[in-house]
C-alpha cells in the first residue's frame, strides 16, 4: 500500500505524458486524477494507522548507491512527520487535478499539463518519504524541475518563460548551499542516512571547522547550509523573488506549488533535521529572524498589490515566515501544524481566485472587478471561508495554528522570541487588512470592468467548485480536529515520537489572558476597518497614498529587491560575460586559435598561389631556389 502512494502519481504522469495523444485529453485527465486520488486515500489510511496504531516503518524499495561507506537506498520512511506530509501533498494534489479538468478545458495541451502535475506530486512524495539526504535531494531537485515546467507551461508567453527561468535560477542558489551541507554531512559522519547522522550529532557538538577562512562550529555550519537551501525552496527573504513571478503559470499550478508542495519543502527539511538544529542555538536564532522578517516583508508588500494571485502569493510567503520562526523557537510541531492547516485554506484561496479569473475571462487586476458577489455566490462564500481561516478568525483552522505560533514564540522567553511574537501579531493584523481588501475590491462595491459586461460573468462549473468545497471543509475543521494531536503537551509527544526531536521539552505554560485575546481582537477589528477603507470611503486610501507616496512606491516595488539584484547580479554578470566573450573568446581564443591559424594559412596560400602562373621560367626559378636551399642544408649539415 505504501509503495503505491508514490508509484501511482508516477504511473499517471507516464501514461498522460507519453500516451496522452493516443488516449485523448479526457482520458488523460481521468487517469491522472483517479490515480492521484487513490494515492490520497491510501495516504489517509497511513495517517490513520500512525495516529491510532503508532505505525512506523522504513520500507526499502531498492538499493541505489553502494560504494565504500556510501550506502543509499530508495526507501519510504513512514512516521508521523512523513504521514502528515503524505496527506497534505496527495489530498491537495488530487483536488488540483480535478479542478484542472475545468480550468484548463480550453487549453490544447491538457495531457502534458496533467503529466507535469502528477510528476510534480511524485517528486514531492519522494522528498517527504526519504530516509536519507540523497533521496531527499533527488525529490528536492525534482520539484524544482517540475516547477520550471509548470510555471513556464504557457511557453509562448515571454513573461512565463522569464518567470520559470527566474524560479529555476534562484532555487539553484539555495540548492548550492543545500548540496554543500550534504557534502559536509558525509564528510563528517561517513553516511547520509538520517538515522546514522542523527545518532552521531551529540558526538561532534564541540567540533570546530574552518570554512571560507572563518572558524565555525561544525553543527552550526551544517544547519546554516541546510537552511540556505530551505530559504530558496520556501521563498524566504533574500531568496523570495521567484515566488510572486511564479504566478505566470496556470492557477492550479499556483495552488499546488504554493499550498502543499514545493514551498513547504524547506519547512519540512528544518523539522526533519530537528535532531541537528536542536544543537545549534545560532542557526535557530537565524531561522527565527529570517522567518519573522519574511512574514512582515511579504505582508507589507501584499497591502498594495493589485494582482489577485500575487496578493495570495505574498500571503504564502508571509505564512511560510510564520512556519520558520515557529521552528526557530523550537516549536517544530507547531510549524507542522500551521503547514497542515495552511495547505487547505491557501489552496482554497488560490483555486477560488482561479474561479474569479475564469469568470472575468483571465482578468487578474482586482481594480477591474467588484460588485459580483451575487453573480459568483459559491465562489464568494468559499473564498470568505478561506479568508477567515487565513486571517486567524476565531474557531477556524488558521486561528488555532497561527495563534499557537505566536504563543510559543512568546513562551520561548528570550529576546528573539519576544520580537518574533510582536512581529507575528502585527503581521496578523496586516494579513487581515490585505485579505479583506482583496475580498471587498473583488466582490463588493461598484463593478469596474470596462471590457466585460457584468452579465457575462458567471459561476464556475461543478468540477471546479467541488474541490473548493472539500478544501473549505479542511479550512474550517482541520485546526479544531487536529489541535490536540499536533500541539497539546501530552498528545503531541505521543504522536510525533521520534520524528521530531526536542532537546528540551516545550513549555506547558500558558501566556497571559490579554496576550491570548490580542491577536483575535485585532483580526476581528480589521474587518470593519477594511470595509470602511475599501468600500465605504474609497477616497481615504487614495489620500493616504498621496501623503505617503515614497512608502507606497517602496511597497509597490516590493522593497526594490528585484531592482537591487538587477544592479548587483544581472547587469554585472552581463558585463562580465560580454567582456569575457569579446576579449577572451573572440580576440584571444579565436584570434590565436582557429581564426588566427586559418588566417595565416590563407595568407600563405594566397602567396603560394602567385607561383602558379603557367610560365616555364618561373617554375625553373622556383626549382632552382629549392635546389639551392636543399644543397645549402646538406653542406651545412
Amino acid at each position: 500500500m505504501e509503495i503505491s502512494i508514490i508509484t501511482l502519481p508516477l504511473i499517471a504522469s507516464i501514461i498522460s505524458g507519453f500516451f496522452g495523444k493516443f488516449i485523448g485529453d479526457r482520458n488523460s485527465e481521468i487517469v491522472t486524477s483517479l490515480l492521484v486520488s487513490i494515492s490520497a486515500v491510501l495516504s489517509a489510511l497511513v495517517l490513520y494507522e500512525v495516529i491510532f496504531n503508532q505505525y512506523q516503518d522504513n520500507i526499502v524499495i531498492a538499493t541505489w548507491i553502494n560504494s565504500g561507506s556510501l550506502d543509499v537506498n530508495w526507501s519510504m520512511k513512514i512516521d508521523a512527520l512523513s504521514a502528515v506530509m503524505l496527506v497534505v501533498v496527495t489530498s491537495v494534489s488530487a483536488l488540483v487535478h480535478i479542478y484542472s479538468i475545468g480550468y484548463m478545458s480550453h487549453d490544447p495541451h491538457k495531457p502534458r499539463f496533467m503529466a507535469y502535475l502528477s510528476l510534480f506530486t511524485f517528486a514531492m512524495l519522494m522528498l517527504v518519504t526519504s530516509d536519507n539526504f540523497i533521496q531527499l535531494f533527488f525529490g528536492w531537485e525534482g520539484v524544482g524541475l517540475c516547477s520550471y515546467f509548470l510555471i513556464g507551461f504557457w511557453f509562448k508567453k515571454e513573461t512565463a518563460n522569464a518567470a520559470a527561468i527566474k524560479a529555476f535560477v534562484v532555487n539553484r542558489v539555495g540548492d548550492f548551499g543545500f548540496a554543500l551541507g550534504i557534502f559536509l554531512i558525509f564528510y563528517l559522519f561517513g553516511t547520509v542516512n538520517y538515522s546514522g547522522v542523527f545518532e552521531q550529532i551529540p558526538s561532534i557538538k564541540d567540533k570546530e571547522l574552518v570554512f571560507l577562512g572563518i572558524e565555525i562550529n561544525a553543527i552550526n555550519l551544517i544547519c546554516i547550509l541546510l537552511f540556505i537551501g530551505a530559504m530558496g525552496k520556501s521563498a524566504q527573504i533574500l531568496l523570495h523573488t521567484w515566488l510572486p513571478d511564479a504566478m505566470e503559470g496556470p492557477t492550479p499550478v499556483s495552488a499546488l506549488i504554493h499550498a502543499a508542495t514545493m514551498v513547504t519543502a524547506g519547512v519540512f527539511l528544518v523539522v526533519r533535521c530537528s535532531p541537528i538544529y536542536e544543537y545549534s542555538e545560532l542557526a535557530l536564532n537565524i531561522i527565527t529572524i529570517v522567518g519573522m522578517c519574511t512574514a512582515f516583508f511579504a505582508a507589507s508588500v501584499a497591502l498594495v498589490q493589485n494582482d489577485i494571485k500575487k496578493i495570495i502569493a505574498y500571503s504564502t510567503c508571509s505564512q511560510l515566515g510564520y512556519m520558520f520562526f515557529a521552528a526557530g523557537v523550537g516549536a517544530y510541531n507547531v510549524a507542522m501544524f500551521h503547514l497542515f492547516t495552511h495547505a487547505f485554506f491557501k489552496a482554497l484561496l488560490f483555486l477560488g481566485s482561479g474561479s474569479v479569473i475564469h469568470a472575468f475571462k483571465d482578468e487578474q487586476n482586482i481594480n477591474n472587478m467588484g460588485g459580483v458577489w451575487k453573480k459568483l455566490p459559491y465562489t464568494y462564500a468559499l473564498m470568505i471561508i478561506g479568508t477567515l481561516a487565513l486571517t486567524g478568525f476565531p474557531l477556524l483552522s488558521g486561528f488555532y495554528s497561527k495563534d499557537a505560533i505566536i504563543e510559543f514564540a512568546y513562551l520561548r522567553g528570550n529576546t528573539t522570541g519576544f520580537y518574533a511574537a510582536g512581529i507575528g501579531i502585527f503581521t496578523a493584523f496586516l494579513t487581515s487588512i490585505y485579505s479583506w481588501r482583496l475580498m471587498f475590491k473583488t466582490f463588493h462595491g461598484e463593478y469596474n470592468n470596462k471590457n466585460i459586461k457584468i452579465e457575462e460573468t458567471h459561476e464556475s462549473p461543478l468540477v471546479m467548485l467541488i474541490p473548493l468545497i472539500f478544501l473549505s471543509i479542511g479550512a474550517v475543521f482541520a485546526g479544531f480536529v487536529f489541535k490536540e494531536l499536533f500541539i497539546s503537551y501530552e498528545s503531541a509527544n505521543n504522536f510525533w515520537k521520534d520524528s521530531i526531536f526536542f532537546l528540551e521539552p516545550l513549555s506547558s505554560d500558558h501566556p497571559p489572558f490579554w496576550f491570548l485575546i490580542l491577536t483575535p481582537t485585532l483580526v476581528i477589528l480589521s474587518i470593519p476597518i477594511a470595509y470602511y477603507l475599501f468600500v465605504k470611503n474609497k477616497k481615504l486610501p487614495e489620500q493616504i497614498v498621496l501623503i505617503n507616496k515614497p512608502l507606497y512606491n517602496f511597497l509597490l516595488n516590493k522593497w526594490y529587491f528585484d531592482e537591487l539584484y538587477d544592479v548587483l547580479f544581472v547587469r554585472s554578470s552581463k558585463k562580465i560575460g560580454l567582456f569575457l566573450w569579446k576579449f577572451f573568446d573572440l580576440k584571444i581564443i579565436d584570434g590565436f586559435g582557429p581564426d588566427g591559424i586559418s588566417a595565416i594559412i590563407k595568407k600563405f596560400s594566397i602567396k603560394a598561389n602567385k607561383f602558379q602562373s603557367g610560365f616555364i621560367y618561373q617554375y625553373a626559378f622556383v626549382m632552382l631556389l629549392g635546389f639551392s636551399a636543399l644543397l645549402t642544408f646538406l653542406i651545412v649539415k
